[in-house]
């Protein structure tokens, strides 16, 4: 890690004038309310509203603390153009909660706030920044570098990111930045390569413009979220709406021209990051969509050079979605963000801020609820766009085609807010009108190619038009065998102006930056086409002849690995969580030498467990970047053979936790697993005694199940007479529909042949967590008769399920856990039952302080209220002497006897924490 930057310390001067600024600020419109907003182990988060008086403009601010009066840094979270200061309230109260002072604000224009849109104008809007950071120098919680220097971090996503960049620019106060999916240059950004990019413009200037915006004006995920109604303002309420009339003009200027103008690009230029790049030296987490037609990658390869350059640490991350259908990675993407403050505001020098580099990629669709599921691949530097490139030769001769007059029909690629959605689950709509494009061609790859960044080819350019210029749009498609194509992640196109074409020109045309494996077998095709949806093209009809020169260059960026091992070529559909489970489970990763210890000794097998399917002793696991947090804490507890073990608790009780341990896909900070004697590691060949079922399985739906089920066996590299296929298809009871694909079945069909998955090899144990979720009482019953068969063998089964009725009826045994502590282990029947505790029948109703009372006897453990009467949990009382307590304090006691359901045993194991 490289060490935290020095700050610029202000003259005693500037400082003073600066506070008082900011005492002024703190003068607000309207009294600020102060309201809890979490309950439970985490500190109650308060809120502070405040309407804060800003030149020419009030501002709508909210103010989160959590815990005590410690000092602590700060943090500034911006919104997403249309949106308002409640679109970041869910990660302003987790970083509230984390130990920061978080203050949000809505943008001049937006939400409840006044003044004009200027998009990030450095008059107004960065310098209202700086009046909040000046705002938050005078808050005693917050920790201070210097007089009026509060230690301040500043996050947000597209419009909000771009205020984070500009505000480290322009404020040497700021510590710490997380821009996500935003843009270094609005001028490139909306004018790229000299095209007026329509669409994204006309959302951008029609929804500011609207008086009094609409919820969800602007794509989810992207420019923001749904937009708080504005309140209306006379005196700003120009023909430009809430914009600013210089920015309504420019873009009405080049709306109607057709292509922007010097003093267009100079006006965003202006507004932009780029204009401070040499000044932004703070570490920078930047987040930038895969799926993203408004700010494309190359927007986060510009502003990474640049501030890197400067000598701050930066981290690159390319995210699933972007502004085309959101970002499909918010809860990761604020886990990263929350330990990269963690690290440079915080200066907790152990915290993993992750890779220089990640990228998300594809692991297939999940067939339970057709998500895509996502793996990571990283590298120890950032590559850029252009790393390594390899050259493919591309065919095809000289060729000429028409821009249409008027544009129209244009060409369509990616849809301003649906198009990554689209692409995301194969429904792309691509499409290129004969007549107005060339193609060139690859010939068969002979292997598989992964392109990381972005592709670039040198075209020749002659056109007819009177000016002598051509636009020109290009996309790449990966082609199957078949014939069948799909353009290229997110169907992003690359556009381009040529100037002076009459005799020829020639260009680099620099194609969309994407992250994709072209397969073995497959042909890569580049289309240059002479219009698309998105952008303006000519009004004059014109005759365009593109031929290329030379090959087109694909970067590969070598040092990027993917998290999890690769699969055979074979296997390119199979959904990660499946070949997760398989690596794990079933021994793919072994290493011949046995497991290992936490200090690297070989943990020796023991003989007197060799036929204990499970024992579990000690086990701990710590939240992340937690020491005193715990998942799971000092868990032991013991299955056997022919056993139906119900794992029991609340949620966070830490029983997923335990299974992920149970199954070597995390490891426990201490305490140790035994399988059949074995110790459990990642990769241990015990494993593959264990089949597993957890957090849904993917299946190619394409496919039948059979053949789903031969797919996945094959991925584990055992023998197939190993499979014992029809023993598991047996017991599992699918019947004829095992021949049908698999996106014909129902929701319990499904589950099913989850679970058939999970028992293939017959393991000796197998693992379900929640196997009835989305099933109907008739499935659930049959998924009950599937447990109890596979037991009946002589096989056990762990089952984690919240239906407790149906773990009552098909469970032998319970462990109930809560906050990550053993609370009970025993067979159903005796916690059911248990001498311990106790169904007080009542003759009549019994007031809250009545129950209090009870509980607070020598030798209670817990009461909780039953529809019955009470339940009670006795530590140390016998049931004579708490009848005796109970006739003194005058409960009208009709009957004491041992309770019976489990749904009343269970709440009254965990009564006490709950």
């Amino acid at each position: 890690m490289k060490p935290r930057l020095p700050k610029l310390r202000l003259p005693r001067r500037r400082r003073t004038r600066l506070l008082a600024g900011a005492a002024a600020l703190a003068v607000v419109a309207g009294a600020g309310t102060w309201t809890a907003a979490a309950s439970g182990e985490a500190p109650a988060v308060h809120r502070q509203d405040r309407m804060v008086e800003m030149p020419g403009a009030a501002i709508d601010t909210s103010y989160f603390t959590a815990g005590g009066g410690q000092k602590r840094p700060a943090v500034l979270l911006g919104h997403g153009f249309g949106g308002s200061k409640e679109d970041v309230r869910a990660q302003a109260e987790r970083l509230a909660r984390d130990g920061y002072a978080v203050l949000t604000w809505s943008a001049r224009g937006f939400g409840r706030s006044g003044g004009q849109i200027g998009l990030n104008d450095p008059e107004h809007e960065v310098k209202d920044v700086s009046r909040l950071v000046d705002w938050l120098a005078l808050q005693p919680e917050v920790r201070l570098d210097g007089d009026g220097d509060p230690r301040v971090g500043v996050a947000g996503a597209s419009y909000g990111g771009a205020i984070s960049l500009l505000a480290a620019g322009y404020d040497r106060r700021v510590d710490a930045i997380a821009p996500q999916i935003t843009y270094w240059n609005l001028a490139d950004s909306l004018f790229p390569q000299g095209v007026f990019k329509k669409l994204w413009a006309g959302l951008f200037f029609t929804t500011g413009s609207a008086d009094g915006m609409q919820p969800g004006a602007l794509p989810a995920g992207g420019l923001g979220a749904a937009a708080a109604p504005a309140p209306s303002d006379a005196a700003t309420a120009t023909a430009c709406g809430r914009f600013q009339p210089e920015l309504c003009a420019m873009y009405e200027r080049v709306a109607v021209a057709g292509k922007p103008d010097a003093e267009a690009r100079a006006l965003l230029e202006r507004r932009s990051p780029s204009v401070v790049g040499d000044r932004i030296k703070v570490p920078t987490l930047i987040v930038q969509g895969q799926d993203d037609s408004l700010f494309p990658l190359d927007q986060a390869d510009a502003m990474a050079k640049a501030i890197a350059a400067n000598g701050a640490p930066v981290s690159v991350d390319w995210a699933a979605g972007g502004h085309d259908g959101g970002l499909r990675e918010s809860g990761r993407v604020d886990d990263r963000v929350a330990a990269w403050f963690d690290r440079y505001l915080k200066d907790e020098q152990g915290v993993d801020t992750g890779p220089a580099f990640r990228v998300s990629r594809s692991g297939g669709i999940d067939s339970t609820d057709g998500a895509v599921q996502l793996r990571g691949a990283s590298g120890e530097r950032y590559p850029g766009l252009t790393s390594a490139p390899r050259e493919f030769a591309l065919s095809g001769r000289e060729q000429s085609f028409a821009n249409p007059a008027g544009g129209a029909p244009p060409a369509l690629s990616s849809l301003p807010g649906i198009g990554g959605q689209l692409a995301a689950v194969g429904a792309g709509l691509s499409l290129d009108f004969p007549g107005q494009n060339a193609r060139f061609e690859s010939e068969p790859l002979t292997g598989e190619v992964r392109v990381t960044g972005t592709p670039t080819v040198t075209l020749n350019v002659r056109s007819t038009a009177a000016d002598g210029s051509a636009v020109l749009f290009g996309k790449v498609y990966d082609v199957g065998p078949d014939g069948r194509q799909q353009v290229l992640p997110s169907q992003l196109v690359a556009p381009v102006r040529v100037e002076n074409a009459q005799q020829g020109a020639t260009v680099e045309l620099r194609l969309p930056a994407v992250d994709h494996a072209v397969e073995a077998g497959h042909r890569l095709r580049l289309v240059v086409a002479a219009t698309d949806l998105g952008y303006a093209s000519p009004a004059a009809p014109a005759t365009y002849t593109v031929a290329v020169r030379g090959a087109l260059a694909v970067p590969v960026a070598d040092g990027v690995r993917t998290a999890s091992a690769a699969l055979p070529a074979w296997t390119w559909g199979l959904p990660l969580g499946a070949a997760l489970l398989a690596a794990a489970l079933l021994g793919i990763r072994r290493t011949g030498r046995g497991s290992t210890g936490a200090r690297g000794q070989v943990a020796q097998p023991d003989p007197a467990l060799a036929d204990v399917p499970l024992e579990i002793t000690g086990l701990t696991k710590r939240y992340a970047r937690a020491q005193d947090r715990y998942a799971v804490r000092d868990l032991s507890f013991r299955v056997e053979k022919g056993q139906v073990l119900g794992l029991l608790g609340p949620n966070g009780a830490g029983k997923t936790t335990t299974l992920r341990m149970l199954m070597g896909l995390i490891s426990p900070d201490a305490g140790e697993i035994r399988v059949f004697g074995h110790a459990v590691r990642a990769g241990a060949p015990v494993l593959s005694r264990v089949g597993a079922f957890v957090e849904g399985a993917g299946f190619l739906p394409h496919l039948s199940g059979r053949a789903n089920l031969d797919l996945y066996w094959q991925a584990t590299g055992r023998p197939a007479e190993d499979a014992h296929l029809a023993e598991a298809l047996e017991i599992a009871g699918l019947g004829d529909a095992l021949e049908r694909a698999v996106r014909t079945y129902s929701q319990g069909m499904r589950q099913r042949l989850a679970i058939a998955q999970a028992m293939l090899g017959m393991p000796d144990l197998l693992i379900l967590d929640e196997p009835t979720n989305g099933l109907d009482p008739p499935q659930i019953r049959e998924m009950r008769d599937v447990m109890i068969r596979y037991a009946a063998g002589g096989r056990t089964v762990i089952v984690s399920s919240h239906l407790l009725s149906e773990v009552e009826q098909s469970c032998t045994h319970l462990v109930v856990m809560d906050r990550g502590r053993l609370v009970r282990a025993g067979e159903v029947a005796e916690i059911t039952g248990g001498g311990d505790t106790l169904l007080v029948a009542l003759a009549g109703p019994v007031d809250e302080g009545t129950v209090a009372k009870v509980a607070a006897l020598e030798g209670v453990g817990a009461v909780t209220a039953a529809d019955d009467g009470l339940l009670v949990r006795l530590e140390g009382a016998t049931a004579s002497g708490l009848i005796a307590e109970l006739v003194r304090l005058e409960v009208p006691v009709a009957a004491v006897g041992p309770h019976r359901r489990l749904e009343d045993a269970f709440l009254t194991l965990i009564g006490g924490a709950a």
